[in-house]
């Protein structure tokens, strides 16, 4: 009787083995099959939040026709948003001293294409680097990257100068017309990406038509009458 129930063991200890192998692939199926839904479900989430990312892309650059008024010495809005600065300054650049400011903000809400102001020729640009500060802020505009669009009105024979500013998003200023180039009033001349501040800079004799938190449309509200 030597050796009895050694056989008995061993199929034990085989039936064992199977079974903690049985149990150790389940276990991996059951994770694999849980981080493949977990997986699903986050490739679900990242396809809506790409979809609507699509919608906002299309949104934040759509470019609208502009209904631009007729009539001799108007100023039209260069930008889309809200006039919250109204002011006299110094532009040394292009203006060549004191002249009329406004300024409009533009939030991440609204058309960022920018529109020429009158017609005439574009006769100087700049581009200055600077900071990203937020744009509502209206600092914004002496220290924040830009640039400086001078135009030459045919029509009035004055000056007029278009500083394009980028914001605490905003970090790209393309301009669509180069230096010398003759541009109509409410003609296409820039994009800001995302939320930025556009000035408007014209003669101190000019009458202003707008009004401070006033809403504007670029290409077609008459921000002044020159006079």
């Amino acid at each position: 009787m030597i050796y009895k129930g050694r056989a008995a063991e061993a199929a034990r200890k085989m039936i064992l083995l199977t079974l903690f192998g049985l149990i150790f692939t389940f276990v991996v199926g059951f994770i694999t099959s849980m981080i493949g839904h977990l997986l699903i479900i986050i490739s679900l989430l990242l396809g809506a939040l790409w979809f609507i990312f699509v919608l906002f892309t299309l949104y934040f650059f759509r470019d609208p026709d502009a209904t631009v008024p007729s009539g001799p010495g108007l100023l039209v809005s260069p930008g889309h948003g809200k006039v919250d600065v109204i002011d006299q300054l110094t532009e040394p650049l292009f203006m060549g001293g004191p002249c009329q400011r406004v300024s409009i903000f533009l939030s991440v809400f609204n058309v960022h294409v920018q529109n020429s102001p009158v017609s005439g020729k574009l006769a100087f640009y700049r581009y200055t680097e600077g900071e990203f500060l937020n744009a509502l802020k209206t600092e914004s505009a002496a220290h924040n990257e830009n640039a400086l669009l001078g135009f030459e009105a045919a029509e009035e024979g004055t000056r007029v100068g278009v500083r394009l500013i980028a914001g605490l998003i905003a970090r790209r200023i393309i301009p669509y017309i180069s230096l010398g180039e003759s541009v109509t009033r409410g003609q296409r001349i820039s994009l800001i990406q995302f939320g930025s501040r556009v000035d408007l800079y014209f003669p101190l004799t000019a009458k202003i038509n707008v009004k401070l938190g006033q809403k504007v449309v670029g290409g077609e509200t008459i921000i002044a009458t020159l006079q």
